[in-house]
């Protein structure tokens, strides 16, 4: 009986110094460090980065902590794989003890999955609400307006359609149309299109949404904690010059918006408004394309848009 402890005893620290160095040295590699710190050393895991909002920094969150999980799992299996492979590796033509079953290892190895799925499940389910859900009183309101093939961004002074436009922004062939939001507020976007199925992206969002034609108007919710510039497009195959539809947001303080929003109810343009307090008047992120095509088909469409047809 000692014998036979003795000899156990040094597989087994073996067995578990071999399950337990890969995940020691992670850990090791992670000890005090916070989940954004640990995303910008491993170049944030293929997810794009932390970004721009406090919905974006949720997402990337639960990524960045999926993806260490899934380290950590993975360190395990390996552990045992190679455990196997050294422990059971053929010593001679004798045939090893056969067994049916191992009702233990069954039970863990079924029981284990269903506990992480259902981890991250849970999570991500939180993060989905999170990110989907809808205030009562949003700080700001801006109609997103698409059209073949570029947009029209309308501030508005309530929610749904029946609200007013007390300021107006739109693109065209020429001008790359600039969105203008504040940091640090609740901000409501309505999205409607005039014709087809677009889609408003801003990349550093993390976060993309249909425009849908006729009735539907959907509706989502960022709170921007980050200034600065950012390029969006139009995410959804929408027609020849789909490739074209880009557009600028502009993330400012609260102060600097309301004398954005202020020149712009004056009458100004979105360039005058926009230098007005203290930024370029254009796009600096993109810039238009040369889509080859007249003016005429493309004033005519940005009235029709601008009168609501």
């Amino acid at each position: 009986m000692g014998a036979r402890s003795s000899a156990t005893r040094p597989r087994a620290i073996g067995r578990a110094a071999g399950l337990g160095l890969g995940g020691a040295l992670l850990l090791a590699m992670l000890a005090g460090c916070s989940v954004e710190d640990v995303g910008s050393k491993f170049g944030h895991f293929g997810w794009p980065g932390p970004g721009v909002s406090l919905q974006a920094h949720k997402m990337y969150d639960l990524w960045i902590a999926s993806v260490i999980a899934a380290l950590i799992v993975g360190v395990g299996v390996w552990g045992l794989i190679f455990w196997c492979i050294i422990r059971y590796r053929k010593r001679g033509e004798e045939l090893p003890v056969q067994t049916r079953f191992n009702m233990p290892m069954e039970v863990l190895y079924t029981v284990t999955p269903v506990l992480i799925v259902a981890v991250l499940f849970y999570y991500t389910a939180i993060v989905q609400t999170d990110v989907d859900k809808l205030s009562r009183n949003p700080d700001q309101i801006v109609e997103i307006k698409a059209f073949k093939w570029n947009w029209q961004f309308n501030y508005r002074d309530g929610m749904g359609k029946d609200a007013n436009t007390v300021a107006s922004t739109i693109g065209s062939s020429d001008v790359i149309p600039i969105l203008v939001v504040p940091t640090h507020e609740k901000i409501r976007f309505e999205e409607t299109s005039a014709d087809v199925i677009h889609s408003f992206w801003v990349p550093e969002l993390l976060f993309k949404r249909d425009v849908m034609p006729g009735k539907i108007r959907n509706v989502f919710e960022v709170t921007l904690d980050k200034e600065g510039r950012y390029v969006g497009r139009c995410a959804e195959l929408c027609g020849t010059y789909h490739a074209f539809m880009n557009f600028e947001m502009v993330a400012t303080t609260p102060e600097k918006f309301d004398q954005f929003l202020a020149a712009k109810k004056a009458g100004k343009s979105t360039q005058d408004a926009l230098t007005a307090i203290g930024e370029q008047p254009y796009s600096t992120k993109t810039q238009p394309f040369d889509t080859r095509r007249g003016t005429h088909s493309w004033n005519q469409g940005d009235s029709n848009v601008a009168a609501g047809k």
